[in-house]
């Protein structure tokens, strides 16, 4: 089998990943497949919600393969019908992470175009204010009906959608969904993903997490994000699993559905780790039935770790990108207390290595850039060709990602080569922040980097050299923020400096920035103790 996993007479891409779904429904309709705010859903319920939706999507929305259909909302099973819908359709669904602006979510929808857009209550107001320019996509809401608006209840109802769901559309080969991720020019772009990359990222969670249909995987973390999907709810779906979802993460309440519901995964953040041990019922939490943790999103501080790994909860890592569905390495449970601080070596289904700036591979030991290949890499980024070109060349994935393995292959990853910023598991690039800090015509130059924080492992600070004789102070540039870039991607402190240090080619030395502001919280913690 070729490892791309891409040849249609070996894979059986004919098999749309609704038929996942389908297939538990029919082995064991009983058997719960999630749980939400107090109600059981069962295999055979899903399946049935999922093809009266794709009829629905057909019937009432025109819906053809290819078309793209946003979604706004948080966690819910409401999302998990959509994305096997869409899948039994052909369609594209696009995550919207709620936390952005209007402006960052018209962006893009006007970069993808979807032919709909599904809206839960608490975001309806904010869809309003952007109704304007919108253009033909159609505004969906889930609950009450607003005015002007089209109700996802109503819709379902008159479609006539019967249980057996219609013609089928998709297969694996087609995308099922595109993810934005914010990029080095300050716009998102979005990793179109197959169905085939969720299968054998499905395949590769599997032999991570050695997952099959006793365990019960507790979801948490946002399902816009490949992290929350992908690590353990969408491949746990496929193994007939139990997934209990919650509308966001809350410390006490995950505390307490880990002592009552008692699952056996979970995915956790340094940002939800932290929150978590924070936590006054962290000591007398009843952890017993979880057999393992895994832990995503950037470096994992140690600290964290130690702490479950001290109430007998085993933490692993796993290291990917929304361009890899995430899952690319992992560290194996049998690894999680000798190999503290490594995310461990490929997944079953995926290649890594090393490489120089030269591109060839580096001895253990050495620096260089992560790179990935397998059938679970995006297959694009929509409408960039040159970033897909760049980000894919020869076949691999270029992560970005400087990293080095040890003597006996595992992977540890020392820095981002792009300088992205990463705050409580968001992806925040400088180059954001720093568009708005261009339209200052009292900044002369400026550069934001990431500072260390306890709680969110990183936080953005913008650094600035004002213009002379301007009268510019922290609470002005902060403003500029408002309604521009989501709350996470403000700068959190504002450093004004006389100079910023480059290199002799001009470049900003973003390492000097960092050391400097690591030298000034370091100094303030020392004013503070005295």
């Amino acid at each position: 089998m070729s490892l791309t996993g891409r040849n249609p007479d070996s894979t059986g891409v004919g098999m749309d990943i609704a038929e996942w779904i389908d297939r538990r429904a029919d082995l064991s309709p009983d058997d719960l497949a999630l749980h939400f705010e107090g109600a059981d859903i069962s295999y055979g319920t899903l399946a049935g919600r999922v093809a009266r939706l794709a009829v629905m999507l057909r019937r009432n929305l025109g819906i053809e393969p290819g078309d793209r259909i946003a979604f706004l909302g948080y966690n819910s099973p409401e999302f998990i019908d959509l994305l096997f819908a869409c899948a039994r359709v052909g369609a594209i669904v696009v995550p919207l992470n709620w936390r952005l602006t209007a402006a960052e979510h018209l962006y893009i929808l006007g970069d993808c175009a979807p032919s709909a857009i599904l809206v839960e209550p608490e975001f309806v107001e904010h869809v309003d204010r952007m109704r304007g320019d919108l253009g033909e996509m159609r505004p969906i809401a889930y609950g009450p009906e607003p005015t002007g608006w089209s109700g996802y209840d109503a819709l379902l109802a008159d479609s006539g959608a019967g249980e057996d769901g219609g013609e089928r559309s998709g297969h694996r080969e087609r995308a099922i969904l595109i993810v934005y991720t914010s990029g080095t020019t300050g716009r998102p772009k979005g990793a179109v993903l197959t169905q085939d990359a969720l299968y054998w990222n499905a395949m590769n969670s599997t032999a991570e997490h050695d997952l099959t249909s006793r365990d019960h995987v507790l979801t948490t973390l946002p399902l816009f994000h490949v992290g929350g999907l992908n690590i353990q709810t969408v491949p746990a779906l496929h193994a007939g699993a139990r997934v209990t979802i919650h509308r966001r993460f809350e410390p006490g309440p995950v505390l307490r559905a880990i002592a009552k519901q008692r699952p056996t995964l979970f995915v956790a953040v340094p940002a939800t780790m932290k929150a978590m041990i924070d936590h006054p019922d962290w000591e007398d939490t009843d952890l017993s039935s979880l057999r393992m943790v895994t832990a995503g999103s950037s470096v994992v501080p140690e600290a964290l770790i130690r702490a479950f790994h001290a109430r007998g909860v085993p933490v692993t890592q796993v290291y990917g990108a929304t361009e890899t569905a995430p899952i690319a390495i992992h560290l194996p449970l049998a690894d999680a207390e000798r190999k503290i601080g490594s995310t461990g070596k490929p997944a079953l289904h995926c290649e890594a290595r090393i490489v120089d700036a030269d591109g060839k591979d580096v001895a253990p030991g050495e620096t260089g850039e992560i790179l990935v290949r397998g059938p679970n890499l995006m297959r694009e980024y929509w409408n960039n060709p040159e970033a897909t070109k760049a980000a894919l060349a020869g076949g691999w994935y270029h992560s970005g990602d400087v990293g080095h393995q040890d003597d006996e292959g595992y992977f540890y990853i020392d820095e981002r080569k792009n300088d992205v910023i990463i705050s409580g598991s968001e992806n925040i690039y400088p180059a954001e922040i720093e568009n708005v800090l261009a339209d200052c015509a009292d900044i002369a130059e400026a550069a934001a980097v990431g500072r260390r924080d306890e709680r969110w492992g990183q936080v953005p600070v913008a650094v600035i050299v004002p213009k002379a004789g301007s009268d510019l102070d922290a609470d002005r540039v902060l403003a500029m923020f408002e309604n521009r870039l989501a709350r996470y991607k403000h700068p959190r402190e504002v450093v004004f400096v006389e100079r910023l240090p480059r290199n002799a080619m001009g470049k900003v030395l973003r390492y000097e920035l960092r050391e400097m502001l690591d030298a000034r919280a370091a100094a303030g913690r020392r004013d503070r103790t005295g």
